[in-house]
């Protein structure tokens, strides 16, 4: 029978983990006291000297996994094409810097890698028969505004389609599934000055079911929006509104035959133990239609909106995603 798995993805911990309030291990301890299944790791995060990390700290991480009872899923990678002022890196350079990380999560256990949004799309053919003989995945994440109709998603896609192998394929990100604007992000942006009619008028686009994604650019933006306007807070806010894309989750049928992993994002847990802006309970039934086996990674990114003087707690806004996922998966 196909069951989804969950993860949690260290990003999640990022500020505990950067604050020193929270380990490597510590995060692992924690995931295994929720019982989760995988970890998702961002090595460049938690691992020294990344993607050449010593063989001592690959003998540490898999003690761990070991003790913790954990499964290694995936390994967050970037492809960092601007390490220089003065030029970007050629498409040997990004070849090089993929086929390391390809060589580290083999080493880590992991057999798949999530490609940022954005990763050169002309090395993802010459690293195929690095990752088939390691035995790991590549699959480019699809990312709030950065979904399946983006033109640079679409040169991944287009790619992907063509080798049709096991060895490419996707991470999709359920922040492209937001039937709110997160609140929280609103509560941010007011604390920096928005114009409550601004955010009024997005909140009620998504309440109608549309995608607000093309409102940042000043030529799609709508004229009675434009009129709110009164600063430059007004038009950041309008622009990031586009970032939470509001796509049925037909969107994925073409692609699902490629879809690797999912990434569980979470703004915001209600007391009512629900995420505030994404429908988990209708994602995983869709998942369980199309018999969907794989991981849903807990993601949480709600820190970066904690206003002045408020405690970040990832660490229960993970706890209760992971409660609200296992009730819906059942």
């Amino acid at each position: 029978m196909n069951k989804i798995k969950t993860a949690v993805s260290l990003y999640s911990y990022q500020d505990e983990y950067a604050r020193g309030k929270m380990s490597l291990k510590d995060c692992l301890k924690e995931l295994s006291d929720l019982r989760v299944q995988g970890v998702e790791i961002i090595s460049d995060q938690m691992l020294h000297k990344a993607p050449f990390v010593s063989d001592e700290a690959i003998h540490t991480w898999h003690e761990m996994l070991k003790e913790y009872n954990l499964y290694p899923v995936c390994n967050d990678i970037f492809i960092n094409t601007k390490l220089y002022k003065n030029r970007i890196l050629t498409q040997r350079e990004n070849l090089e810097l993929l086929k390391n990380e390809l060589k580290l999560a083999h080493k880590l256990g992991i057999k798949l890698v999530r490609l940022v949004s954005l990763t050169p799309t002309d090395i993802i053919e010459d690293a195929l028969p690095l990752a088939k003989e390691l035995d790991v995945t590549m699959a480019l994440e699809v990312h709030g505004a950065m979904s399946f109709d983006n033109p640079e998603t679409k040169k991944f896609t287009d790619i992907m389609f063509r080798l049709n192998s096991p060895y490419v394929g996707l991470v999709v990100d359920s922040g492209i599934f937001c039937r709110k604007h997160p609140r929280i992000s609103t509560a941010f942006f007011l604390n920096q000055g928005l114009t409550r009619a601004v955010a009024d008028f997005i909140d009620n686009e998504f309440s109608q079911g549309k995608d607000v994604l093309e409102f940042g650019d000043p030529t799609v933006t709508p004229a009675e929006l434009k009129k709110l306007i009164k600063s430059k807070i007004d038009e950041d806010y309008i622009f990031f509104a586009g970032q939470y894309e509001n796509k049925p989750f037909s969107v994925l049928d073409l692609y699902f035959p490629y879809i690797k992993h999912f990434h569980g994002k979470v703004y915001e847990m209600t007391k009512d133990g629900i995420e505030y802006s994404i429908d988990y309970k209708g994602l995983v039934e869709y998942l369980k239609q199309k018999k969907y086996d794989g991981y849903i990674a807990t993601e949480y990114e709600g820190g970066r909106f904690a206003l002045p003087g408020t405690k970040i707690d990832a660490v229960s806004q993970v706890r209760v995603h992971q409660q609200m996922l296992h009730n819906y998966i059942g």
